[in-house]
């Protein structure tokens, strides 16, 4: 590529000397094992050049094995690894007023020979700087500054800020007394107000008051409405119970007489009354479900699911009813004590609401219930006493008398406490009791007389006229059957009421919010009609400002910032607000704020500019004396013959190759590109070699799997630079006994990914996110970034390429740092013409040294040659 100078090029001809030797034998410090690598392993005389992206070079095995030893007693420092510190660059410290240098200058100044006079020299740190931030680090000598920590120089500013007085010479300045009026006055002056201040003080306690009120009002019209919802949902409930403690009632009364005169179970006349209790007790478990998902009825669930437990004891009762010792009694309780609690729901409806209505309507309800089941307890006994026939009397024991004697009188009991109950709210109950009344209902009357009459004395069966247990279920069903029917109509008042009340809480809560709506309505709109001149101007005001804010501003530090200021129009458009009021004074300060602040930024992008051609030319200057340094350096090693001194000059060679890196990040902040590129593509793995080259511990480096593709000759040189970074970065925290591993894949679509492997001490999964986040985005340009050159120089030459750089948790622990060349970098995955990526005969010798020496060599060290950088 470069080789028609090669003649005339003492430079050029003594790289192109060094990488034919690839072609004769392969190297050692680069190992590799996959596509295109077998010819990266072998013999140990051969290292990589760490200085000049040269390619390979002979080196005595005395001095190579010298170098492997101090390489194998260096200490990684174990700090949090980031890339926040890869180029660490605090300036040093100043010197003192007498012209002694302070502690890290005279640190600078003494090198590595003396520290205090007499003692030797500390070891020169190594690669990168160290990345963390939680343990601090001793001053480094070189290039990269002398340490993080700054100080003032003694005496100075820095002094008096630690509590020193100024000198004598110095004096203070004294305040001069402030003629004119006092000042603006209290801050609770209404003249110190602001204007949205005022106006919403105009409208901020009548409002106040009034959405207070009222959203009291809307908040217990609310509370009304949910308690009333909970209402209706216990009611459906009651109702559910009620039907299915009916037929609980039903159950046990029909069955009484059978079942003491010893039927089977599974007779019809038994088995049709279980069948229809069990679809009772389906549906009521059903819809329990309703109430034991609702939060605000906790109090209603533990009682459900004692009901639940009951009922589904209803099988052991019924067994239990047919067993040899089993009374009458026994079994009618074991029923009642179900139904009881099947009845406390209506109890629970008192809990769901505050009304008092509702809370008298449930006692109602709960005093019938309890007298309809006095009722049937009557009719369970008698029909369990009776024969199935008319031939004999009933025998009823005295047991059995007295217990259906009380439930006759707490029947008596119960109604008397429900007409009380119902009196106090509804009026009169005759009119809903009369299809109960004896007076009126010949055949009720028929049977309490006969139950008053069996059960009011031992053997009053005896006196009455014989019956069988139907004959008594029949007439006392009556009754029955008519207080069910109270009972339904009692749930059903209730129901009724509950939407009233509902619709009359929503009616309240309806009312109460227009009420709100309308006084504010009206607030707003005389505070509009009051404020409408002011706020036309304010809003002019405040859309023009936050447009320049956030639109002229920007874009015209935009323009500064991306050309010269002096072809930027830096003319400020006005306002737009001319009345001549306190908003018209107003807009004219802003105007003028506006042009002060666009002078500003012509001011700042000058400055900016004359900075980044101030690290131009410093950097292109360090680079020239660097050149001649790395000249003379390759000189004396290509004479050197002592194993030792050969190896001190690999190091001082990487320390200049370093320094020569520090001088093209300069320029990457400057936003410089390269002077020079190539034309013609280099494959993927000569640049990684011309990347590995620049890495102080370069001999850990294994190359493995390089897909055979090339690289756009334009984007060499910054590829190199920035995968130098990364290497450097890799190896210098991680363990110098581990290999850090480089890895290619050629993807489908044509891009390449890069992976970079160590076992290092990895980072915290916040480090990788910030640190992923400004690869991305680089940060602007300031103090921070001459302390984290590496971050940005790599972000910066990533963004100028399109290339995508990740940093991902490594497998083994530590760090895999992923380089995703985009296809037009990559070139759609070709082949290098001739031969795999790293094999062949000079021509990849060439290009590989090329891309190696192109950003190093002298103004015309290269030539012309086909190929050569552009």
């Amino acid at each position: 590529m470069w080789a028609a100078n090669a003649g005339s090029d003492p430079y050029a001809r003594n790289v192109q000397d060094r990488f034919a030797l690839l072609v004769m034998r392969p190297a050692r410090a680069v190992t590799g094992s996959g596509e295109g690598s077998s010819d990266l392993v072998g013999d140990p005389r051969l290292c990589w050049n760490s200085r000049d992206r040269r390619g390979f070079r002979p080196a005595r095995e005395g001095a190579t094995q010298r170098r492997a030893a101090i390489e194998g007693r260096r200490a990684v420092t174990p700090t949090t690894r980031g890339f926040t510190d890869l180029h660490d660059s605090t300036p040093s410290r100043a010197p003192r007023r007498d012209g002694t240098p302070g502690p890290e200058v005279a640190t600078l100044v003494q090198g590595r020979f003396k520290r205090d006079g007499s003692a030797p020299a500390e070891p020169e740190p190594n690669g990168a700087t160290d990345r963390g931030a939680a343990a601090p680090h001793a001053p480094q000598q070189g290039p990269g500054g002398t340490g993080h920590e700054e100080r003032t120089p003694e005496g100075g500013e820095g002094a008096r800020d630690k509590g020193e007085k100024p000198g004598k010479d110095e004096k203070k300045p004294k305040a001069k007394a402030k003629s004119g009026p006092s000042g603006p006055g209290s801050r609770i002056a209404l003249r110190n107000w602001r204007i949205s201040t005022r106006l919403v003080s105009l409208l901020v306690l009548p409002v106040a008051a009034t959405t207070t009120l009222g959203g009291i009002r809307i908040s217990d019209s609310l509370d009304d409405i949910q308690q009333l919802d909970n209402m209706k949902l216990l009611t459906d409930m009651t109702k559910q119970a009620t039907e299915l403690a009916a037929a609980l009632q039903d159950e046990r009364d029909q069955l009484a007489g059978p079942l003491s005169h010893k039927v089977k179970a599974t007779d019809y006349s038994v088995a049709s009354w279980r069948q229809k209790t069990d679809r009772q007790v389906a549906t009521f478990l059903q819809n329990t479900k309703d109430i034991t998902g609702n939060k605000e009825l906790n109090g209603v669930r533990s009682n459900l699911d004692a009901i639940t437990k009951r009922v589904a004891q209803l099988k052991a009762i019924r067994r239990d009813a047919y067993a040899d010792d089993a009374s009458i009694t026994q079994t009618v309780d074991a029923y009642s004590q179900l139904i009881d609690q099947l009845l406390s729901l209506s109890q629970e409806m008192a809990q769901a609401t505050s009304n008092p209505e509702m809370v008298q309507r449930t006692r109602a309800l709960a005093a019938f219930s309890s007298a309809k089941e006095y009722a049937s307890i009557q009719r369970a006994v008698l029909a369990a006493a009776l024969p199935p026939n008319k031939s004999q009397f009933g025998k009823l024991s005295e047991t059995d008398r007295r217990y259906a004697l009380n439930a006759l009188s707490n029947e008596d009991d119960e109604i008397n406490q429900f007409k009380e109950i119902y009196g106090a709210y509804a009026g009169d109950p005759e009119d809903l009791l009369k299809p109960i009344d004896p007076d009126e209902q010949p055949t009720i009357k028929g049977a309490r007389d006969y139950a008053q009459g069996s059960l009011s004395t031992q053997g009053g069966m005896e006196l009455r006229a014989k019956r069988s247990y139907k004959d008594w279920t029949d007439s006392a069903s009556e009754e029955i059957n008519q207080m069910k029917t109270i009972e339904l109509t009692l749930l059903g008042q209730m129901e009724q009421k509950a939407r009233e009340l509902r619709q009359s809480a929503e009616r309240d809560a309806i009312i109460n919010g227009a009420l709100i709506i309308l006084v504010l309505g009206v607030s707003l709109v005389g505070a509009f009609v009051v404020s409408r001149s002011m706020i036309r101007s304010l809003r002019r005001l405040q859309d023009t400002a936050t447009k320049v804010a956030q639109e002229r501003l920007p874009e015209l530090v935009g323009q500064l910032s991306e050309s010269d200021p002096q072809d930027v129009d830096l003319s400020v458009e006005s306002v737009g607000v001319h009345s001549r009021d306190e908003i018209g004074r107003v807009a004219t300060a802003f105007d003028d704020v506006h042009r002060e602040a666009v002078r500003l930024a012509a001011e700042q992008a000058m400055l900016r500019g004359n900075v980044n051609a101030m690290f131009t030319n410093l950097s292109r200057r360090s680079q020239g004396l660097i050149q001649r340094q790395l000249s003379l350096i390759s000189e004396l090693e290509s004479r050197e013959a002592d194993p030792d001194q050969l190896s001190s000059l690999f190091k001082l060679d990487h320390l200049a190759t370093r320094m020569r890196r520090n001088g093209e990040n300069l320029l990457v902040l400057a936003g410089e590109e390269p002077g020079r590129r190539w034309t013609r593509p280099v494959p993927l793995v000569d640049v990684l070699r011309a990347a590995a080259s620049e890495v102080e511990q370069y001999e850990r480096i294994e190359l493995s799997a390089v897909p055979s593709t090339e690289v756009a000759g334009r984007v060499v040189n910054d590829l190199v630079h920035l995968l130098a970074e990364l290497l450097e970065n890799a190896t210098s925290f991680s363990s110098p006994q581990t290999k850090v591993k480089v890895t290619g894949h050629a993807l489908p679509d044509g891009r390449v990914l890069v992976e970079i492997h160590d076992t290092g001490i990895g980072l915290s999964p916040e480090d990788l996110a910030a640190i992923n986040e400004r690869l991305a985005a680089p940060p602007t340009v300031d103090v921070s970034v001459s302390r984290r050159m590496g971050l940005f120089v790599v972000g910066r030459l990533s963004q100028r390429h399109g290339i995508r750089i990740q940093l991902r948790p490594s497998d083994s622990g530590g760090t895999t740092a992923l380089v995703m060349l985009p296809v037009d970098v990559a070139q759609g995955g070709r082949k290098a013409p001739g031969a795999p990526a790293g094999q062949g005969g000079p021509a990849a010798a060439q290009a590989a040294a090329g891309a190696a020496a192109a950003r190093r060599a002298p103004a015309g060290a290269l030539g012309g040659g086909q190929g050569a950088p552009a």
